[in-house]
This record gives structure tokens, sequence and C-alpha cells, in this order.
């Protein structure tokens, strides 16, 4: 959406900046009091000069904003400065991560078209895809993810309009090739939409290996600090036009302005967060494989991990989260997490604080033990999402932990 107020002066073209340069730089628009960080407009609706202006306004001859449930300044922002970050055409800001998934699917979807999905998504996730889409006549097959000749074979030319995954996966932290199954989508005539949250932007590009529509909780790594709620769609002008924009105007999932600002400013230290605490992910995972009782350490960037390869191909880093799998089930589980003093119990992640869930009762409870087990999610598995703190704290806290149990 086009604005009133001035773009923010940048040296060149922001596309040939650095991504850390466009996290702090992109997307700034102006007013004229040329305030130094992004302006905050906490308004609904906009005024005009004459009704001749409004219709002007309200049929796309004038470009500029109509009202924030559409699009509004600060939201705007953010999305630019996402669209620049992701190399996307363009991007549409939510009030939730949800609010993206469920978004990105329902616009492009009717009664008797299916989607084929990755069976271990985010709880939430599954539902959207194995629940709530059934109900609008929309069917459904969920496949092992990581193994192609089931996407291969669940794929129905001229039906499956739309393939789902997220890579990482949550929170078995599964490898799924990316580039493979947007092959395989595409053969069938079908849209690849892929959950980057575990990546971050920074770790992993969608859009490079064909993904066609990628999603975030911004909520997480982008917020970074536990504050806001929030949730981007980005895709090509082309889905935006045909598919996004009328359901999001007509359905209203929008971003507050206020929350969007917040992520603006999540948005400069996301590079140095990120570098952060995957360097501590690093170096926590390998303390833990070496922890008896600890049954299992799952990381991207371990060679141990069982898609090691791919990882190392499609992502340029392991990432900040780690699996870990302690000997005893749910009791040894809880012994565990109750023991820590430093890393606190919580079902978010991307934090600046170290947060530690246990899926079997939080994110994934809903689901039978048979289905989770499908899922790769054991009564003694735990997501561990590393922090900003100092890596020989967390790793002391951990010890003691693994120790008491």
């Amino acid at each position: 959406m086009s604005s009133p107020v001035k773009p923010g002066f940048v040296a060149r073209d922001p596309a040939t900046l650095h991504p850390e340069t466009r996290l702090v730089h992109g997307g700034t628009m102006r007013s004229a009091f040329g305030e130094t960080s992004e302006a905050l407009y906490l308004t609904q609706g906009f005024v005009y000069d004459d009704a001749e202006s409004c219709e002007a306004r309200f049929n796309g001859t004038d470009p500029g904003f109509v009202y924030s449930r559409y699009s509004n300044p600060t939201v705007a922002m953010f999305e630019q400065r996402m669209a620049l970050l992701e190399g996307a055409e363009e991007a549409r800001a939510t009030a939730s991560g949800m609010a993206a998934v469920n978004a990105a699917l329902l616009c492009q979807l009717r009664a008797g078209d299916h989607v084929v999905a990755a069976r271990a998504l985010f709880g939430s996730c599954r539902w959207i895809i194995e629940d709530f889409l059934p109900r609008f006549g929309i069917a459904i097959t969920l496949v092992d993810g990581t193994d192609l000749d089931a996407w291969r074979a669940a794929m129905r030319p001229g039906v499956t309009k739309v393939c789902f995954l997220e890579s990482p996966t949550n929170p078995t932290l599964e490898i799924i090739d990316i580039a493979a199954v947007a092959d395989i989508a595409h053969a069938a005539g079908a849209m690849l939409v892929v959950d980057n949250v575990f990546a971050t932007p920074l770790l992993q590009s969608p859009f490079a290996l064909g993904a066609d529509v990628v999603v975030y909780s911004s909520t997480k790594h982008i917020d970074g600090q536990g504050r806001c709620l929030g949730g981007v769609i980005l895709s090509s002008k082309a889905f935006v036009t045909d598919h996004l924009q009328v359901f999001l105007r007509q359905t209203g999932p929008s971003l507050s302005p206020f929350n969007a600002w917040v992520m603006l400013k999540g948005l400069e230290t996301l590079h140095l967060r990120v570098a952060r605490m995957q360097q501590s992910a690093v170096a926590i995972a390998d303390a833990l494989a070496g922890e008896a009782k600890v049954t299992r350490v799952i990381y991207p960037g371990r060679d141990d991990h069982p898609q090691a390869a791919l990882a190392r191909r499609q992502m340029s880093g392991g990432g900040t989260l780690v699996t870990l799998v302690v000997d005893g089930g749910k009791e040894a589980a809880f012994r565990f997490v109750n023991a820590l003093r430093l890393i606190r119990i919580s079902n978010n992640l991307g934090d600046a604080k170290s947060l530690v869930t246990h899926p079997a009762t939080t994110t994934h409870q809903r689901f039978t033990p048979e289905v989770r087990a499908d899922m790769g999610i054991s009564d003694g598995l735990l997501r561990l999402s590393v922090g900003l703190e100092h890596p020989d704290d967390l790793i002391a806290d951990l010890e003691a932990a693994v120790a008491q149990g």
C-alpha cells in the first residue's frame, strides 16, 4: 500500500544491501517531522479533504490508506521491511502466526480442493489441516514430510491445490527437502506454503528453494522479547491480488499498529540475537549429548541429525532450538524442567530468555499417544528455545537439572 508520508532515505536500491542493513532501514517512511524512529500511527481510520477524494481512495484510483483493518502506515513499514528481508514481492501482516497460516491456506482453497501436508506440525497448524479444512469440504492427506515418495503418491493433479510444511518441524526438528517438495507440488499444479519460523529468514530462504508462500509467527524471533503477537505472509503480487488481499480485508485478522511498531524494533536486532542464540544452541547441544540421562539430542547443526546433509544444504545454520529426550518418560521430563532455575517453563520460543516446554502435555497435548508417537513426540521429549544468556550459565543450569533427575 502506498502512502502519503515520505519514504525514508536509503543510499541505494535496498535489494542490494546486506540483510543486517535491510533489517534496520527497510520500508522506513517518515512524516513531515522527519522522525528518526519509525512513527507509530495509532489510528483506526483516515480523513479526506472532500467526498471526491474519499471515493478515489476507496476505488483505488488515489493510492493511500483507507482503514487500519485494510492497511496502516506503521503496519505497512513492517510489511515492506519483511518483504525486503525475505526477497518477496509482497508481504501482509496478521494478528498472530496462526492467523497467517490460516489466511495463507483458506484464501486460496475451495470445497472440493485437496491439501497435502507434512504430519509433523505445530499442534495448532495440524488442527487447521486435519480438523478445520475438512469442515469446508477440503480433503487433506498427511504424509511423512521426509519421504519424498509419500509426497508424490499423495498428489492429485488438478485437485491438490496446496502443499504445506514447516522445516525444521516443531518440536522434533525434522528437516524437509523444500526444493524437492516444491518440484513435486508444482508438477501437480499446487502451491507450496512453508512455515519458516524455526529457521528464521536469516538461516533459510524458502523462496530460493521454490516455495510460493512463506509464513511466520512474528511473535517468535522477530519480536524476540516476549512482548507482542503477530504474523506475516509473504508471496508474489499476483497471490496477494488474486487471493490474499480480499480475504484479509473481509475477515479482519489485522495486526495492531502498536504490535507492528514493536516488530519493527525487533527486526533491527534480529541478526544479532539469532547469531548469539545459535552459537549457544550449538554449545548446549554438544554438552547435552554427553549426558548419560539424555537419551537423544536433536539439533540440525550436529552431524548425528538424521538429515544433517540436507540441513547443511538448505540452511546456513542449525538454528536456536534444541530438542532432547530424557530417560524415564513424563515423570523424568517433569523432574528435569522443575529442577531448572534459570531456564523457564513456557510454550513460547525465539525469546531473549531461554524457555523449555514439554510438548506432549502442552503444544501437542490434544493428540492421542499413538498420534504423538507417529509425529516422533515421546513423553520424555523436551523442546528448548535457547535465549541470550551466557551459554556457560545455561549449560550449568541444564547439567544441574540432569544431575537432580
